[in-house]
């Protein structure tokens, strides 16, 4: 059943209360990229997910004014670096909102959109639809490429506003 997002939000959270309730949840950490001609674009995510196996599909959640969403738009593509703890700094410059993020940032071509070397995976995907939430837009996109290393490094996530990894627990 749709949701009706014409309804009317009585709730009275406040932005600091649902900021710091968020801030309790570990999230994994990407950058998402795109092509803008020939120029690369990328923003760092913590809102994404698998969605389905069958078909493969992620979802990806933009700022309703990315610049990232425009491209994204247009060209209806993405590619997705999901980061290893070894990419902090990585993290940290595409979280940045200016344009010269890909300035001094190694990165290769694949499936026409920008790779980030040495990720813990890449997931390259087509856009199959848009659903504006709120301040944000979910991308539902299925994926046409996607590659791991078998041993790679621990996950980078984001949890309490810090940097940070997995750790298993004894069983």
């Amino acid at each position: 059943m749709p949701i009706n997002t014409q309804r009317p939000h009585t709730g009275s959270v406040s932005a600091q209360a649902f900021r710091n309730a968020m801030a309790t949840i570990a999230s994994p950490v990407s950058v998402v990229t795109a092509m803008d001609g020939q120029r690369p674009h990328g923003t760092t995510v913590s809102a994404f997910a698998s969605l389905s196996l069958t078909p493969p599909m992620v979802l990806v959640s933009l700022d309703n004014h990315s610049q990232l969403l425009a491209i994204i738009r247009r060209t209806g593509r993405l590619g997705l670096n999901i980061l290893g703890t070894h990419q902090t700094g990585l993290a940290a410059t595409f979280a940045r909102s200016d344009q010269g993020k890909f300035d001094d940032v190694i990165w290769s071509p694949s499936e026409n959109l920008p790779r980030l070397p040495d990720a813990a995976a890449w997931i390259a995907a087509e856009v199959d639809e848009y659903v504006t939430a709120g301040d944000h837009t979910v991308l539902l996109a299925h994926v046409h490429a996607a590659e791991s290393g078998e041993e790679g490094p621990q996950p980078l996530t984001y949890h309490q506003r810090s940097f940070g990894t997995h750790t298993p627990l004894a069983a």
